[in-house]
């Protein structure tokens, strides 16, 4: 059943269609297939919410499209019902098969569900459990495979091949955009409240490419941005390279946005229909979903927050007023452990934290002095160990008053009274590992070489890593937190000699996971090194 479009809305569609159709096939065919796919007999449509808070603070009219109010709380049930709906009486009776690490594996599941198809779903062996459960507990048969989405996903295509399935694409099938572009309808049948901008998260490209296609058909005055986070940013690179372009790596914080190639689909339709691509930071998402939560009470995954994001930074880019700007909310599927980095990192998102390194006299009053030189303004976090008898290094967050001019103030303040400082808040190793490891100097240690790896979270793991450096170099230093991600962040110091150093990166290498040598990173050197 799909649901009822007013008449009015249906002759505008179809005015669209008709003045069109001569010259625009892609977009003729691809509203014919939003317009037709019964999405509803599974999905809802769900509301526009105003964020009241946001709005004022911006002073524009912000609006919040709740797609994690759908069944499996992403709007990936969508796309998936729709492709699966689409299938033939002997393709539905083989059934289909998915990779996914979270939100597209439990639509496949609940749609599979709904149209009594046996489905298969790999998923790489890092994704939660509470993600890997829900999609077990709908009947579907889960297979854990590879650390990676890229490696489930190869392993998903050879079980399709062996077992004759039907592939149920994550974004990069006509279908799937289809089904996804139905939110584009829902948004543009709202008379009342036409948004002036619309942003939308990006991974693969679906999702943009549905709403993006179906909005810009009928109504091309709205503009269309997609946000991306800024270490996975695929779709930038592909628009700036005017062609499709692999990423190295991608960063896993927002996972559900890990991608790192647009969809080739995806791509030929979003080049075509979209205004361009914001690209946001892991702070910046961190702070969108507290604005989320303090306008709707709901906490969204990091990329569900990215649209709002994206819209705060191009709100602040062009200085506008008195618009009507539209979010999409993908989805709210996230581990409730991840809260905690989440929040030691909105405030820093917000500019209203920032982090110093600074250098005080060790003697009786100092720190008092200090304090007072901060002239009222809260401390957030002060770290400190004694090191010597002249001077004391001090880790200390500051709350910024004024987003824009803050830190430089405070920079500009202190420095003009002696200390020297250094400014740390752009700082990531700063803000992962050394805010918790201030004090930890060891001045007999040498040839000290400093790495950052990010672990699959899976048991073993670490072992692995123990198990042949252990052996060979020393570990002299070793930092870890687990924030609920499919990845974890470690920084590790490596006692190693000159001669040795290319024998060290050809074993990481072979080892696999990711890594990086930061030994002139400006934290460590101030407050480890």
């Amino acid at each position: 059943m799909v649901l009822p479009i007013s008449i009015v809305f249906l002759i505008k569609v179809i005015a669209v269609s008709l003045k069109f159709q001569n010259n625009d096939d892609m977009k003729t065919d691809y509203i014919k297939k939003i317009l037709s796919a019964p999405v509803y007999d599974a999905a809802v449509e769900t509301p526009i919410d105003k964020a009241e808070n946001l709005s004022k603070r911006l002073k524009n009219r912000v609006l919040i499209k709740r797609e994690d109010l759908q069944p499996v709380h992403s709007f990936k049930i969508r796309g998936a019902y729709n492709k699966m709906a689409q299938l033939t009486p002997e393709e539905k009776n083989k059934g289909v098969i998915a990779a996914s690490a979270g939100n597209h594996a439990q639509g496949v599941a609940l749609a599979a569900v709904k149209l009594n198809i046996k489905a298969t779903i790999v998923m790489p062996v890092t994704t939660p459990d509470i993600k890997v459960n829900s999609v077990r507990e709908r009947g579907s048969t889960v297979i854990l495979h590879g650390d990676t989405f890229n490696e489930a996903y190869l392993h998903a295509v050879k079980i399709m091949e062996k077992q004759d399935l039907t592939f149920v694409h994550p974004y990069d099938d006509p279908d799937v955009i289809a089904g996804q572009g139905t939110i584009g309808m829902e948004i543009l049948r709202r008379y009342s409240e036409i948004p002036d901008v619309v942003f939308v998260p990006v991974g693969g490209g679906g999702l943009l490419a549905g709403i993006s296609v179906y909005i810009k058909f009928l109504n091309p005055s709205v503009k269309i941005y997609g946000v991306e986070a800024d270490n996975s940013a695929c779709l930038k690179a592909a628009m700036d390279a005017g062609k499709r372009v692999k990423l190295d790596q991608v960063g896993i914080f927002a996972d559900g946005v890990a991608v790192n190639q647009i969809g080739e689909e995806t791509f030929r339709v979003i080049r075509e229909n979209i205004d361009g691509v914001i690209t946001v930071t892991t702070d910046e998402i961190c702070a969108a979903i507290k604005d989320i939560y303090d306008d709707t009470r709901a906490i969204t995954e990091p990329a569900g927050a990215l649209a709002i994001a994206g819209l705060k930074k191009y709100v602040d880019r062009e200085q506008i007023s008195g618009k009507t700007l539209l979010a999409v909310n993908s989805g709210s599927n996230i581990n409730f452990d991840r809260l905690r980095h989440i929040s030691e990192r909105t405030e820093l998102g917000e500019k209203r934290e920032a982090i110093f390194a600074v250098e005080i006299p060790e003697t009786a009053g100092s720190f008092r002095q200090f304090c007072a030189a901060l002239q009222q303004r809260n401390l957030t976090e002060f770290n400190y160990r004694y090191s010597n008898n002249q001077k004391a290094l001090v880790f200390v967050g500051i709350q910024l008053e004024n987003p824009h001019e803050g830190r430089s103030l405070i920079y500009k303040d202190l420095t003009e009274m002696g200390y020297v400082v250094n400014d740390l808040s752009d700082d990531e190793i700063a803000k992962l590992h050394i805010r918790h490891m201030v004090g930890g100097r060891a001045p007999e240690i040498t040839n000290e070489k400093l790495f950052s790896f990010e672990f699959p979270e899976k048991p073993g793991a670490l072992m692995k890593f123990l198990d042949g450096l252990g052996h060979d170099w020393n570990i002299s230093m070793f930092h870890y937190r687990n924030h609920g991600a499919a990845f974890g962040r470690v920084l590790a110091g490596l006692q190693i000699e000159e001669e040795e150093v290319i024998k060290v990166s050809e074993y990481l290498t072979k080892l696999g996971y990711r890594y990086k040598e930061i030994t002139d990173n400006k934290a460590y050197s101030l407050f480890l090194n």
